[in-house]
């Protein structure tokens, strides 16, 4: 049969409900409700586990707006259950899409006291400060990735718990896991997708399988695999808070990465038997439209999903206290429920952040107009988006392993490194015509760009330099690594890191690992201590970031009047100045050159005695060397950061 006009002002009239779905848990009964607006009988189907055995079914009655409801009486936490719906003389079994727990595989949904998962001292929790969106350096890690290596020296290897320990050591005595990251300095770790996804079996304890989990299951579930227990509903809850608690104690906001874009299953999803073609985008054939490139795109216009994902938003941000959400392909989700997200996260705290990828993985009928593109930006006030200008302009473009960019003798991508400086603002000294893919300042405010140069997808930093320029020896690599780590770091807008680019990160040429096993994927901590100048360099840029806020001004205006560009006098340079004690700085005056030449460069000064805290080999706030005069030579693949000497000594006696 035609799916309804499930789009239609009527449809909306009489089946939307704004009130609480799910398992609604109290200590005397509990009230299921579900919606189902096409369906002509539903049943309750309680089971005493969450994996097999028979069930009971218990008839639901149709109540207000498409919902059906029933309740059952006394504490029936642990209950195991799903619904049943007949549609079209078609009767399916589902998950509850409202389920905040289940049993093993995400099969059946729990009915969970949420109260009872909590680990001591939770309801304590506060979120670790942030003033501004700007303040924020963003490290985006992999559960497993980050514990999994033999000599991580962390016991709980693979799972939430093993990022809940402290003081873990691996080779050479270096701090491994949470330790590492209080030691790196970065305030947010960004969590690749955790909520419950199906391409791995949580039934086997240890799992070779493995996945980056951007194939969603259960969207209000922790995922079970990185439990100790997955067939305790409440275990993984419990764990995971457990982790979130101790890097938040340990000073470090905890974002995650959200995948509302498409579910794994399409036709067979809990939610299309729920209610068969109305979750789901359709072409002109009434086919599930394939924008995500993974066989179907949630119709995120449409109210009822909208509320699905704002209600989901909202419960992770309060439930879980997650800080920030970084959304997959974002592109495909609507303006308006982006816009709607960001009024629910600022009810909950105006901090907590909110950005994606701005752009989509295949074709949708959703107009480009109404998409959340990284072009529609300024129509998304407090929410950003990677800049992928920045980031193929630095290391070259992401889908050809052998072109280069700025940092790696890559021709004219000068304006494109620009357009990263100023955090994809307006300024009247960038060539927006000459940026590699958007020819405009498209962000309204620092915040909205997201700078990176790696991320989980595509070649690691240090495998695409490799594989522009094989010829060249582990220093030089070394050092055109570290001036992207530089840019990123120094530039206007939001830097983000991947996880182990501060030590020179490999997946050994594999540009999408996403299944591939933990030798690729894994966090290698033997390479911290091999490249452990490397990462002492990263950290000395993040410390000066964090001392120094001149590197994060907040609106464009401040970036115009107080960021101006330097002459240079060779290509693959840029150079510029933060002058005016810019956004209350203590240094008055300070200097950031790129030179990505493979000789050294000649750099005019604006003044005659500077003080050098950044080169090639280290980085910070300290002083390395003393500048007498108005120039300076540049080595090669190198980032200077100079600041006036007299503010330099004032700031250093105050």
């Amino acid at each position: 049969m035609p799916y309804p006009d499930f789009s239609s002002q009527e449809f909306y009239e009489r089946f939307h409900f704004d009130g609480k779905l799910g398992a609604l848990y109290h200590p005397l009964y509990t009230e299921f409700r579900v919606w189902a607006p096409t369906a002509t009988r539903v049943w309750l189907v309680t089971y005493a586990n969450g994996h097999e055995g028979p069930g009971v079914e218990i008839p639901m009655d149709r109540d207000v707006q498409g919902t059906w409801v029933t309740e059952l009486a006394g504490d029936r936490h642990g209950l195991y259950y799903t619904f049943k719906v007949l549609v079209d003389g078609v009767i399916h079994e589902a998950m509850d899409p409202y389920a905040k727990a289940c049993g093993v595989n995400g099969r059946r949904g729990m009915v969970v006291d949420l109260a009872r998962t909590n680990p001591p001292g939770w309801e304590k929790l506060s979120r670790p400060p942030l003033s501004r969106f700007v303040d924020a350096i963003i490290y985006e890690i992999h559960v497993r990735d980050m514990s999994i290596h033999p000599l991580s020296g962390i016991a709980h290897r693979g799972k939430y718990l093993g990022l809940a320990e402290r003081y873990t050591r691996g080779p050479g005595g270096v701090w491994t896991g949470l330790s590492h990251l209080v030691e790196l300095g970065i305030t947010h770790v960004q969590l690749m997708p955790c909520c419950d996804f199906a391409t791995i079996d949580e039934s086997i304890p240890c799992p070779k399988e493995y996945n980056w989990g951007y194939d969603p299951l259960n969207y209000n579930i922790p995922e079970g695999s990185y439990a100790t227990d997955p067939y305790q509903g409440e275990r993984r809850i419990g764990e995971f808070k457990q982790m979130i608690k101790a890097i938040k104690e340990a000073g470090i906001r905890v974002n995650m990465d959200v995948v509302y874009n498409h579910t794994f299953y399409a036709h067979n999803s809990h939610l299309n038997h729920l209610v068969p073609g109305y979750y789901y985008r359709q072409d002109a054939r009434g086919c599930f439209s394939n924008g995500s490139g993974c066989g179907n795109e949630l119709a995120t216009e449409r109210s009822m999903v909208r509320k699905m994902m704002i209600d989901s938003v909202r419960y992770w941000a309060t439930e879980y206290q997650i800080d920030g959400f970084r959304f997959d392909l974002m592109g495909l989700i609507d303006i308006p429920t982006v816009n709607e997200i960001r009024m629910a996260l600022n009810e909950v705290d105006t901090s907590i952040m909110l950005y994606g990828e701005g752009w989509t993985g295949g074709c949708s009928p959703l107009p480009d107009y109404l998409k959340a593109l990284k072009g529609n930006v300024r129509q998304l006030p407090g929410t950003g988006v990677f800049n992928d200008d920045l980031r193929d302009g630095l290391r070259g473009h992401v889908f050809h392993a052998d072109w280069p960019g700025f940092a790696n003798g890559g021709v004219g991508m000068e304006e494109s490194v620009e357009c990263g400086i100023v955090g994809a603002c307006d300024h009247d000294q960038v060539d927006y015509n000459q940026v590699i893919y958007t020819q405009r300042p498209w962000a309204a405010e620092p915040a909205q760009s997201i700078n990176y140069v790696e991320a989980h997808d595509n070649l690691t930093l240090w495998d695409k330099l490799r594989a522009v320029s094989p010829d060249n020896d582990d220093a030089r690599i070394m050092a055109m690594h570290k001036l992207c780590g530089a840019i990123v770091l120094t530039s206007q807008g939001i830097p983000f890191l991947h996880a182990g680019m501060e030590f020179l990160r490999t997946k050994y040429g594999d540009a999408n690992s996403y299944r591939s096993p933990d030798e690729v994927n894994q966090l290698d901590w033997e390479r911290k201590y091999r490249y452990r100048e490397v990462f002492r360099y990263y950290q000395g840029l993040i410390a000066l970031r964090k001392s120094h806020p001149a590197f994060r001004l907040s609106t464009a205006e401040e970036i115009q009047m107080h960021l101006r560009f330097l002459p240079v006098f060779a290509h693959h340079m840029v150079a510029y100045a933060l002058g005016e004690y810019a956004n209350g700085d203590p240094w008055q005056t300070i200097v950031v050159v790129f030179n990505a030449n493979a000789e050294s460069k000649e750099m005019e000064l604006p003044g005659e005695d500077w003080v050098i805290v950044v080169n090639g080999q280290e980085a910070g706030t300290t002083m390395l060397d003393r500048i007498q005069g108005d120039s300076w030579t540049v080595p090669p693949h190198t980032a200077m950061v100079l600041v006036d000497a007299d503010s330099y000594q004032r700031a250093k006696s105050s």
